[in-house]
């Protein structure tokens, strides 16, 4: 490969990569960057070193530490190099094992150099030199140091190593190939780097193209040191969540042109809606109503999350949304994640609202009873929708949608909302999510949504406790497990897995059931699981909730859409096996009426301290904003804006949002104000990202 031209002028950092290297024929190496996701300098420069050390001096060999770099220099006095046992490298070349004994010219030691999978040509190197200049990590062999597979440095040419770079593998591309492609890049180039907004003001501190050269070793040795790395990792921290905020706002703007059908509401006719309900709102819901309220009349597609614990009563301000939506001669479509919760949510709002044409649409559903439903939902008959993902089915025709009620948002994929509100035009989105959104998350992923808190609970609820249960007190929990049974309470256990695993050392549903059927015997006992018929879970939650079962031993599954009052024991085993998120949701499932709810944590073996640490965050805390800022800082942060691809080069490279909080912070701020002082800056930006599809399929 050769640099296309010695004319540093007519490089650019915005250019494709084509610019850079030059062949006459395709170059593998540009077709398998362009597959990982580099296609321009630009992006190039975002292929950051893993490591990035000074180049030691060449030193003597007892100077030699184990797992750091050496520099040294000697003469050859032992030379072996035989074919590496039949291997053969690109184009069939034979390849070559090596040993290579030197004695230091700064001393009168010794040290040996090994290479495996040698090339004919680094063979030849090798055989060809009486003296050796090199570089390597130190690594030890039968008590002896030794370095394999060490760099040959040019004596005539000391400084074409500054630094040690260690780049990644990306593609199949190795870290010492792509060094060679960086070091194609004219010198002058690396002072013509863009940046997105030079006006943020950041760049008094360090500019973007400092922080890349210091990063890319591109400045003199004596210069670097760690404080300035910092220095530039910072900048280029700063840079990853200004992007991604840039396209948040690009959403955010797109979402706020468009059209979307007004629902005024007076103050008369909401009184009218509030006078009807069997109770009064809280605080927070009358709050989030008024917010929901002024979305619905601004003329402009509501995007809206309600965000709040189970039982808060985000139900409630939904239902006053649709009542809202059909009094102005729309429909209204409420999607849910799995049948149990869309039957749940479809009893209460007949309850609320009787006088509401509702259908319900499940894949479960005889032919015939979907027949009649999609007929009365073309016309305009039903203007109430619940239901699973059966809502978004082709076959599926709204005569009118105006608002479209997604409820347990995580649980479904974005085209999957895009393909419900797409049955209409200019619909409004209201999202219901249980599972609380950290600030910093809500910043870095939902920064073009409107978030609404609903965190207090309605009154008369008793609260729950929750307590981590060991072999020690097992005995105990079973005890008051029947006591609380004798007063006609009911319990849920709830397990990791439905069957036994070989691979896998975990309770299970179906053995559990059998062995709590013992236990209990003076109790019902009854299984719920995922892999049973519609009609089967159906009949064992209908039976849950007339007490005919006391005991439900379950997965997961009832995480959502299974709400028994009278449930007041919430059971889970091997909880280790869960998120935090999924143990607060799946505690929210008691402690739901005038009743105190018990959550067990049951442990049938050690674990982990960490893991140990885990179960304590959720029995010290009520509060499902604080357990989810905890979740994230177990479970790490994904990609924004789609799933990365095997192989690609990963959206983030240093940003994380749960440690970089501050410079998220500092972003959004410096944004905000840039807005607000001279937008027009930011018009180029906006008009270039609503190119791309990726960030506008979300909206």
């Amino acid at each position: 490969m050769k640099s296309k031209t010695s004319n540093t002028a007519e490089i650019s950092w915005n250019n494709a990569l084509t610019d850079l290297i030059n062949s006459k024929k395709p170059s593998p190496t540009l077709e398998k960057l362009s597959e990982a996701g580099v296609e321009t300098l630009y992006d190039l420069l975002w292929i950051l070193p893993l490591r990035i050390h000074k180049m030691p001096n060449t030193q003597p060999f007892r100077e030699a530490e184990l797992n750091q770099y050496f520099k040294g220099s000697g003469k050859v006095i032992h030379l072996d190099i035989k074919p590496a046992f039949g291997r053969r490298g690109k184009g069939n070349i034979l390849l070559y094992n090596g040993h290579v004994v030197l004695k230091d010219n700064l001393s009168s030691e010794t040290l040996s150099l090994r290479w495996f999978n040698l090339y004919p040509n680094q063979k030849k190197q090798i055989e060809s030199l009486e003296q050796l200049l090199f570089l390597g990590q130190v690594q030890e062999f039968k008590a002896q140091k030794q370095i394999i597979n060490a760099q040959i440095l040019s004596p005539d040419n000391p400084a074409e190593a500054s630094y040690i770079l260690e780049y990644p593998t990306i593609n199949k591309i190795g870290g010492s190939h792509l060094k060679r492609v960086f070091s194609m890049i004219p010198s002058k180039a690396w002072f013509e780097i863009p940046q997105l907004l030079p006006e943020l003001g950041y760049d008094k501190k360090l500019s973007l193209g400092e922080a890349f050269r210091i990063i890319h070793g591109k400045i003199p040795s004596e210069n670097f040191n760690l404080k300035l790395k910092d220095s530039a990792e910072e900048r280029l921290i700063y840079e990853e969540f200004l992007k991604d905020q840039l396209k948040i706002l690009t959403r955010r703007k797109f979402i706020k042109i468009k059209l979307a059908p007004l629902f005024p509401v007076n103050q008369i006719e909401k009184q009218k809606l509030l006078i009807n309900l069997p109770f009064k709102l809280t605080i927070d819901q009358e709050k989030v109503f008024e917010e929901i309220l002024r979305d619905l009349a601004s003329g402009h597609p509501m995007m809206r999350m309600v965000q709040g614990d189970v039982g808060c009563g985000k139900t409630i301000v939904a239902f006053l949304a649709a009542q809202v939506a059909i009094q102005n001669g729309y429909q209204v479509a409420l999607m849910c994640p799995t049948e149990a919760l869309a039957i749940q949510h479809y009893e209460s709002f007949k309850q609320l609202g009787p006088h509401l044409n509702i259908d319900l649409f499940l894949g479960s559903s005889k032919a015939k009873e979907k027949k009649l439903t999609h007929v009365r939902l073309s016309t305009g008959e039903t203007n109430l929708a619940i239901g699973t993902h059966a809502l978004f089915q082709e076959t599926i025709i709204f005569k009118k949608l105006g608002l479209a009620i997604i409820d347990e948002q995580h649980k479904f994929g974005v085209e999957q909302r895009l393909r419900l509100v797409a049955k209409g035009n200019g619909v409004h989105s209201l999202i219901m999510t249980a599972t609380p959104i950290p600030r910093t998350l809500s910043l870095a992923q939902y920064g073009d949504l409107d978030i609404s808190s609903i965190k207090m609970m309605p009154s008369g609820r008793k609260g729950i406790k929750t307590r981590i249960t060991e072999k020690v007190n097992y005995e105990k929990y079973v005890e008051f497990i029947k006591t609380r049974l004798s007063m006609g309470d009911q319990a849920y256990f709830v397990f990791p897995a439905i069957e036994e695993s070989e691979t896998m050392d975990l309770q299970n549903v179906k053995e559990s059931l059998k062995k709590y059927q013992e236990i209990f015997s003076d109790f019902k006992v009854d299984m719920l699981h995922g892999r049973m018929k519609a009609e089967e879970k159906e009949e064992v939650v209908r039976k849950f909730r007339e007490g005919k079962i006391h005991i439900l031993v379950s997965t997961s599954v009832i995480e959502v859409g299974i709400n028994v009052v009278n449930a007041t024991i919430m059971s889970i085993y091997n909880p280790e096996r869960f998120g935090l998120s999924s143990l607060h949701q799946l505690r929210g499932r008691v402690g739901r009426g005038d009743k105190a709810g018990f959550c067990f944590l049951v442990l049938d073996k050690d674990i982990s301290p960490e893991g140990h640490h885990r179960l304590e965050i959720i029995e010290k805390n009520l509060d499902g904003f604080i357990i989810a800022e905890e979740d994230l800082k177990f479970r790490g942060e994904g990609d924004l804006f789609g799933v990365d691809q095997s192989g690609t080069v990963t959206s983030k490279k240093l940003a994380n949002f749960i440690t970089h909080t501050a410079i998220l912070e500092q972003v959004v701020s410096d944004l905000h104000k840039l807005q607000e002082e001279r937008p027009e800056l930011l018009v180029p930006h906006f008009e270039k990202l609503a190119k791309d599809q990726k960030i506008l399929d979300t909206i």
